[in-house]
């Protein structure tokens, strides 16, 4: 049986057919972002450093344990895509049906595993004794909006493996609006503290959440059809399984490392953790449009393998390598400029310590912000062609190399922190060398099946 494909990626200008899809995705992400972006604001403007911190440090946590959930989201989307480009809509709708299945079970295991080992986890994070209460508290209620993530990663991946990349947008800005006005309702006329903040995001999640999935429900055929029908071989349970673990895994240990890294930076007291904490939420939103990109990439690379397209993987390839360049080196550019103006956004004015750990962090990690650009194209290039077994090997060398140098050099040497802020591009880099050598070799491989098919 086959689909329609008015929205797909297989035809038209690569470039154009790139970043307009990929535009939806950067905004949508970006407004993703102002769930904990408002927190951290009106966290560090009323409640004061320690409250920074607690969430800081929350923060971390809960993005490695969201990141195990988009990440198995993520490699459905490869799945999913790739069946539309070939245009076969039966196997796509067993691949919705397996994922919803598949991935609500994972999710359902995180909480059993969560909740009971809240306070083990945060001891193993070092985190400190004057926060440990306020950070139990907000990370127990922000866990509680997991199911909310997974709902709404599943939706948005499946809209955009069809071509969608505009609703997911739409949602997150009415739930983003949402999350202002409810932040500023719960802490600063409730007085609910850093509780009022976590409520706030998860009523958020849940609102984006349910809105998604009842437009992919109304929008997708093939979607219904998946839940009504639930016909699904067993070949297909395991390659999907396979796929989604190995994006899943991917995703993880990405986050286990900066988990990881928030246990060493922990160990430096409460300055350095809100420096942090406001710094990483800079960071996050100066390379997380590489990001999004990389994954709409990872999108069209996929369409365009099932559709049999070779020479569009490969033209994309080049267009999104020369984009993902210009824009890292711009924004590196533009976040060393206005390092200090940007981190009293979250930060009092006179809290020059924090401000000047902060800014010393973005100066260093910003300069190298086309490194993470490259990688996150290597992630989904390699993802997109079915092999994401090598996005993993590429996110354990970076990791890896970050984890190992922090660990070694921070608490031994005279660096001191400034270790840890060193070990981040040079695990981008070390990371992107191996992607560029695999893909090398991805296209000899082609070439050589390619001449051999014109002999033949």
């Amino acid at each position: 049986m086959h689909i329609a494909r008015s929205r797909s990626l297989i035809e038209g200008p690569v470039a154009s057919r790139l970043i307009l899809f990929s535009l939806p995705m950067i905004a949508g992400n970006m407004l993703q972002q102002v769930y904990s972006l408002v927190d951290t604001f009106i966290v560090g403007k009323y409640l004061g450093a320690g409250a920074l911190a607690a969430v800081g440090s929350s923060y971390t946590l809960m993005v490695f344990t969201t990141s195990i959930i988009i990440g198995l989201c993520m490699g459905s989307g490869a799945f999913m895509s790739a069946d539309f480009g070939a245009g076969d809509r039966r196997r796509l709708e067993e691949d919705m049906y397996i994922s919803f299945v598949f991935i609500l079970g994972v999710t359902l295991v995180l909480y059993v595993l969560i909740y009971p080992g809240m306070d083990g986890i945060l001891r193993l994070l070092k985190t400190p004794e004057e926060i440990f209460a306020i950070t139990g508290e907000y990370t127990r209620i922000t866990a509680g909006g997991l199911v909310f993530v997974f709902v709404y990663n599943y939706a948005a991946f499946a809209l955009r493996a069809v071509g969608d990349s505009v609703t997911p947008l739409v949602t997150l800005a009415a739930s983003s609006a949402l999350n202002i006005a409810l932040d500023l309702y719960f802490i600063i006329e409730l007085g609910l503290g850093v509780r009022g903040a976590a409520l706030a995001t998860v009523i958020s999640q849940g609102f984006a959440g349910a809105g998604i999935m009842l437009w992919a429900l109304v929008k997708l055929p093939e979607l219904k059809s998946a839940f009504r029908e639930r016909r699904v071989s067993r070949t297909r349970i395991r390659k999907i399984i396979a796929g989604d673990l190995a994006t899943g895994v991917q995703q993880s240990v990405m986050n286990f490392g900066i988990l990881m890294i928030q246990g060493l930076v922990n160990s430096f007291g409460t300055v350095i953790m809100a420096a942090f904490a406001a710094a990483v939420k800079i960071d996050t939103l100066a390379y997380m449009p590489t990001q999004e990109f990389g994954n709409a990439y990872s999108l069209f690379i996929s369409q365009n393998e099932g559709a049999g397209k070779a020479d569009r993987v490969r033209a994309g390839t080049r267009s999104a390598a020369a984009i993902a360049a210009v824009f890292s080196l711009a924004v590196s550019a533009f976040v060393s400029a206005l390092a200090a103006p940007l981190m009293r956004i979250f930060v009092e004015a006179g809290e020059l310590e924090i401000i000047a750990e902060g800014v010393r962090y973005l100066r260093i990690e910003g300069a190298a912000y086309i490194g993470i650009g490259i990688l996150f194209l290597w992630y989904g290039y390699f993802r997109g062609i079915g092999r994401p077994r090598v996005s993993v090997l590429l996110t354990v060398i970076s990791l890896g190399t970050r984890v190992a140098l922090a660990y070694a050099l921070a608490p031994n040497t005279a660096l001191g922190v400034t270790a840890i802020w060193l070990a981040i591009p040079i695990g981008w880099m070390l990371a992107d060398m191996t992607g560029l050598y695999l893909y090398r070799r991805t296209e000899s491989t082609w070439n050589r099946m390619t001449e051999g098919s014109k002999e033949a």
